[in-house]
């Protein structure tokens, strides 16, 4: 098995990956709160989760993958324990209609999307209301061991009895202070303290309480992924998934109370992925117009092209995303099409090619190491690109190794028939066609100039332009 290489948040560098029991791994991934649909910003999360799960079985790992769904008990203030109503509530408020009916149609949603975006669903997907009594259990364990204190009827953890507190968001803990926009909970000892169970909030009547040892209540939102990550993966286990707006809060305070309850270190390796940006800042709800997939969808484009276009960068990179480079990624995944399925017609009927010869097996080699350097996507890419355009390869041995990069990549390229090259090709000859009769008559009259302009714009998107005797053609490139 090659040796993988991760840059683990905590510690802040790229470390080999040896996992608690040889071959196999325990990861745990932030699951979405289903009071929304969720934007193509939160996708590029569970993108990410999915390319890790794929990647390690690719290496030869058996991978359990344990996802959430928060359909309880998350405010609706940047993950702070006071600054919000809790989303699930707010959201039904709105649409009237029933906190769980609300749930079942938003976790739906997200599910339809993961479906279209090709990610494999995880093997453990648990729902915080559906996981009370763990959480009730962890609590009590941390409250055992002496890390909790009642005010204000409600359960706070003390980050003061927690001396590492703050270690994976490199803070020091006597330079916490609350937030200027943040309102202060005035029952907590110390700013950073959070709530682990809720039986007085600011806002009266909430819909889902549940009995406890301490009040009928609610848990705060960090405790959910402690316990049920803990219920099926264990005390301690292997990789802990999310985006880099966890570290700070959420994923500080699930450390604290993980570690809390049982006296030992809890996750290996933390792995983070970088935002999403339109126009300089990251998507959220919270702003208007924030983009689904189906948005993307309805406005021409399918959802594996958006796929594409995230394996373009690396997760730890923040992608800038734009229509334009959605229409590039657009055309290139096309041109991925259009070569699988001219190889499947050369090849004809032939089966799998294994072992492979030497051209084919080093682009599989340079993949997987790409692979192994922190799942560099574009690179790994790169290869897919150079192993489909090497005349050299056999047709047979390039299928099979396109068949494996994409089996980490999760392209569809397997699927690919020549209807769907056909589909394509009509979808975008309108667009071209136009583009290219610009340029003849631009060139007609020696706007050379104009003439260059749209021929690199189209190939920027993929399209090669061919002139000759007859006119001008084009075709994916």
């Amino acid at each position: 098995m090659p040796a993988l290489r991760l840059y683990n948040t905590l510690g802040r560098e790229l470390q080999e990956f040896k996992p608690l029991r040889p071959g196999k791994v325990g990861f745990y991934g932030c699951g979405p709160t289903v009071y929304n649909y969720a934007h193509i910003g939160n996708l590029r999360a569970y993108v990410f989760d999915d390319i890790l799960v794929r990647a390690l079985r690719f290496l030869g790992y058996e991978v359990k993958h344990v996802m959430n769904i928060t359909d309880v008990g998350h405010l609706s203030g940047d993950d702070a324990d006071e600054s919000g109503e809790d989303k699930m509530v707010k959201s039904a408020k709105e649409r009237g209609k029933s906190v769980l009916e609300i749930a079942a149609f938003y976790t739906e949603a997200f599910f339809t999307d993961a479906a279209r975006l090709n990610i494999v669903v995880p093997d453990v997907v648990c729902r915080a209301t559906e996981h009370i009594d763990d959480m009730i259990a962890l609590i009590r364990r941390i409250e055992e061991r002496g890390f909790t204190y009642l005010a204000g009827g409600n359960l706070y953890f003390d980050v003061s009895k927690f001396p590492s507190y703050g270690q994976l968001a490199l803070l020091k803990l006597e330079d916490l202070k609350a937030g200027a926009r943040i309102e202060v909970d005035r029952n907590k000892r110390n700013p950073a303290d959070f709530a682990l169970w809720f039986t007085k909030s600011k806002f009266e009547h909430q819909a889902m309480v549940w009995e406890s040892p301490w009040g009928r209540g609610y848990p705060g939102w960090h405790i959910e992924c402690s316990a049920m990550s803990m219920k099926y993966l264990g005390d301690q286990f292997d990789i802990h998934a999310g985006g880099i707006d966890h570290i700070p809060v959420h994923h500080t305070n699930e450390i604290a109370q993980s570690e809390g309850a049982t006296g030992k270190k809890w996750v290996n390796y933390w792995l983070h992925n970088e935002f999403l940006v339109t126009f300089g800042s990251k998507m959220a709800k919270s702003k208007n117009g924030f983009l689904t997939l189906q948005s993307l969808v309805d406005a021409g484009y399918e959802a594996l092209d958006y796929r594409y276009f995230l394996l373009g960068a690396h997760y730890r990179s923040q992608l800038q995303f734009s229509f334009e480079a959605l229409d590039s990624a657009k055309a290139s995944r096309r041109s991925l099409v259009e070569r699988v399925i001219a190889l499947k017609e050369k090849s004809g009927a032939a089966p799998a090619i294994d072992p492979l010869g030497g051209k084919a097996g080093a682009y599989l080699a340079a993949f997987t190491g790409h692979l192994c350097q922190d799942l560099a996507t574009p690179r790994a890419l790169a290869e897919l690109w150079g192993l489909l355009r090497d005349n050299e390869v056999p047709a047979g041995e390039a299928l099979s190794v396109a068949g494996k990069m994409d089996g980490v990549l999760g392209l569809g390229l397997s699927e690919s028939r020549r209807a769907e090259a056909v589909a394509v090709n009509s979808e975008l000859a309108g667009q071209i066609d136009r583009l290219v009769a610009e340029r003849g008559a631009a060139k007609k009259v020696k706007d050379w100039a104009r003439a260059d302009a749209i021929r690199s714009e189209l190939k920027s998107k993929g399209i090669l332009l061919e002139d000759g005797p007859d006119g001008t053609t084009w075709r994916l490139g």
